[in-house]
């Protein structure tokens, strides 16, 4: 019998679920071709650290690579120390660095294991003084790291040029400059102020139709030098619309974690590849659902990704910036950490009702890999709410 635990409900009240006994998705084996399916992996927290949570960052560093290796098993790609890993929530430049080394560490001892690095600028305390060339030299510090180590950069939107820039054609000299020097072609990240607040008006204007003309300039003109761009904006319309006009070889990785079956599945003029922090959360069903489509069968990826659409639309609910902790959570749920506990503090940043509905959502997906231990963990976290 698939066990029942007492779970919140919004309207206050408790309430009997029982599991309902659906097996865990599948992922199948072999290496994925017909995408790039990228999952922007979290950081697990040392929780026996005697440090201020909020203040300092301290991580398990065996759980957090033995997520990356779960993932590179599964045939997916890792997108490490990106937004995901709470760059900017309380990861710090300092522990991202050494996350960044040790990661390409693990993927060169592992076949076919695709990294990708966040490389941004915060390590530049917030001021009213930072200029476009601090920010340029941020930003050199971080892809010369990565490039250093053997690693490939993912391009993150800055909070600092966000602040100082004047205009479209100061974020046309920054992202010129760089992609000038990268010594491989990089992807570029769009994160929109669903995400981060402090993110408004990048590129140089509030107005989204301007400010991707600003994007697609820069686009084109460094095309040689751009793997491919995500947008993080849930907005399904516009990322279609703008892969559309990217010059040949530049891909759209899809940030859509509202309707990434859409935009991943593709249509006649042309498809997304997948760069989602929610591929953390459903790992194994994204690769079943990729590995689907290698087959050619469009009928089963979208039976595969479809349970898990109600997932990621609460999990990315709003605010947006907080999903991080929904997917700690369902890494804690699922068992690739003993801990529900977050740099920054985070495991704070959801309610017990929000948790207890993602409970149910990854069971209604077949996303809970041990349905046992995955309710006797929810009554862990129900416990300290005082739901016994």
């Amino acid at each position: 019998m698939p066990p029942t635990l007492t779970l919140p409900r919004s309207d206050g009240t408790l309430a009997p679920y029982t599991l309902t006994g659906r097996a865990p998705v599948e992922p199948g084996t072999g290496p994925i071709r017909s995408r790039v399916g990228m999952a922007a992996v979290h950081v697990v927290a040392d929780p026996l650290a005697g440090v201020h949570p909020t203040l300092e960052a301290r991580l398990d560093w065996e759980a957090t690579l033995a997520f990356r290796r779960f993932v590179w098993s599964l045939g997916l790609a890792v997108a490490e120390a990106m937004d995901t890993s709470q760059r900017g929530m309380g990861l710090d430049w300092a522990t991202a660095k050494e996350l960044i080394k040790r990661s390409v560490a693990e993927a060169r001892a592992i076949p076919g294991a695709v990294l990708g690095s966040g490389a941004g600028t915060d390590q530049l305390a917030p001021s009213p003084r930072v200029t476009i060339s601090d920010v340029e030299a941020a930003y050199e510090e971080q892809c010369a790291w990565i490039e250093g180590v053997g690693g490939r950069i993912i391009l993150m939107a800055s909070r600092a040029l966000a602040a100082c820039a004047k205009g479209p054609d100061e974020y046309v000299k920054v992202y010129g400059r760089l992609l000038a020097q990268v010594r491989e072609p990089v992807i570029i990240h769009w994160l929109g102020d669903m995400f981060d607040p402090a993110l408004a008006g990048y590129w140089g204007s509030r107005d989204l139709d301007r400010a991707t003309e600003t994007l697609l300039a820069i686009v084109r003109d460094h095309a040689a030098k751009i793997d491919g761009v995500k947008i993080s904006l849930l907005d399904q319309a516009r990322e279609i619309a703008m892969r559309r006009r990217f010059p040949a070889g530049v891909r759209m990785y899809s940030g859509d974690d509202f309707d990434y079956p859409t935009t991943i599945g593709g249509d006649a003029h042309g498809h997304s590849d997948a760069l989602l922090g929610i591929f953390d959360v459903i790992a194994p069903a994204a690769a079943a659902a990729l590995r689907a489509l290698d087959a050619g069968d469009r009928d089963r990826f979208h039976a595969i990704l479809g349970p898990t659409l109600p997932l990621s639309r609460h999990v990315f609910g709003a605010p947006t910036r907080f999903y991080k902790t929904g997917v700690v959570f369902a890494a804690y749920l699922n068992g690739h950490q003993s801990h529900f506990r977050m740099v920054g503090g985070l495991e704070s940043a959801r309610s017990v009702v929000h948790l207890a509905e993602q409970f149910r959502l990854m069971d209604a997906a077949g996303l809970l890999a041990d349905p046992e231990r995955a309710a006797g963990r929810m009554r862990r976290v129900l416990a300290v709410a005082g739901v016994d």
